[in-house]
């Protein structure tokens, strides 16, 4: 805020909002400038008490140029925030100034087989809950798919569940296009095709404010909710990897995680044998045979199949995997976090074994088998 002082600057600010959805309680702020930084033990240090001054909620394009216009004006910082569902900090302020909170924007302004054009606040879940007639889904979700908005989503993540099939949103084609905002006196909207629209991805809104986007679809599956369990840690990876290169089995979720995780599990530790590693799937209905057949080739025994219910009151197996792993184990240890990596695919198992085994006290694996630049590999 160089222009004038910070009070007078926000002052001035309320009056440019005028007719706005606009909020200084301080309660309210406070509470939606917060994201899941806290998995974090640095972050948490560092941004544990941040806020905005103001929060805007805007309900069409017109009103997002409108803040973005008088902050660029009144040089107030504006952070831009979906969800909040992100552990990197993204949607906390770190100057104060405005946040603008894009949740009311939730429209579906288009959608035909494999395509989808939507408003960046609607929730995923809603989204393929809307989608569900149609035999189409989302490609790509995060674990925190019910609360997590499709623009956050774009701007603030890699890739989730489906990554096992399509990659991250980085792979060509997972991101179609995008219509940004730019923060500027006199903003403009830009539109992004193609590999262009990769300028929006992981941006964390730093680049421009997303007020639509054009998305891939799926077919959408009768899909089943699988747990097994091995003896051996690397023998539930392996297999990981196996379902993972069958090109013929349709599966959207392969989560190798080893024991004493599953312990920490609530309802799903009662399919989780005591010691064992499990390997957590989301496997297409008619491909659950050669599935079997892959697990028992591999030492691994089925101990839980059920068709994967979203429902309130339901927790699917995907809510048991991904950063709701983390989630699960800091619901009753708040000194643990998790390290994030990505292992080489022509050396998947031992360079795992090789990070687990160099921290024997420390590290407990748990990984996410996916495709990277059109390789299989697995992340962390």
């Amino acid at each position: 805020m160089d222009a004038m002082p910070r009070d007078a600057a926000l002052a001035a600010l309320m009056g440019d909002l005028d007719g706005l959805d606009v909020s200084d309680d301080a309660a309210l702020v406070r509470k939606r400038s917060r994201d899941f930084f806290w998995y974090s033990p640095i972050l948490n240090r560092q941004l544990h008490g941040l806020s905005a001054d103001l929060m805007v909620t805007p309900r069409s394009e017109a009103e997002v140029i409108r803040v973005a216009a008088a902050c660029a004006r009144r040089r107030v910082p504006l952070t831009v925030r979906g969800g909040a569902t992100g552990n990197y900090g993204q949607a906390v302020p770190l100057e104060g100034g405005v946040l603008l909170d894009m949740t009311a924007m939730t429209a579906i302004r288009g959608a035909k087989p494999g395509w989808l054009k939507v408003e960046p606040g609607a929730k995923m879940g809603a989204v393929d809950a809307a989608l569900a007639d149609t035999g189409w889904e989302l490609r790509l979700h995060p674990s925190t798919k019910r609360t997590a908005t499709i623009g956050g989503f774009v701007a603030g993540g890699s890739g989730g569940v489906g990554s096992v099939t399509y990659g991250g949103l980085r792979e060509p084609g997972n991101i179609l296009a995008a219509r940004v905002v730019t923060v500027e006196p006199e903003p403009r909207v830009i539109r992004l095709r193609g590999d262009a629209a990769q300028k929006v991805n992981r941006a964390y809104g730093t680049t421009g404010i997303i007020t639509e986007l054009e998305m891939p679809l799926a077919p959408r599956w009768a899909w089943v909710d699988v747990v097994v369990a091995f003896d051996d840690f690397y023998a539930a990876l392996a297999c990981g990897q196996a379902v993972g290169m069958a090109d013929g089995v349709v599966k959207k979720l392969v989560s190798p995680i080893a024991w004493p995780l599953p312990s920490y599990f609530g309802p799903m530790a009662a399919h989780c044998p005591e010691g064992a590693a499990i390997l957590a799937c989301m496997i297409a209905e008619p491909s659950l045979e050669s599935f079997a057949d892959i697990v028992t080739a591999h030492g691994g025994r089925i101990t839980h199949q059920t068709p994967t219910e979203e429902a309130p009151g339901k927790i699917p197996l995907y809510e048991y995997t991904w950063n709701h792993t983390t989630l699960q184990m800091l619901k009753a240890d708040r000194g643990v976090t998790y390290l994030q990596c990505l292992y080489p695919h022509d050396r998947l198992i031992e360079a795992v074994r090789l990070t687990s085994e160099a921290f024997p006290d420390e590290l407990i694996p748990h990984c996410e088998i996916i495709r990277f630049g059109g390789r299989l590999s697995a992340s962390s």
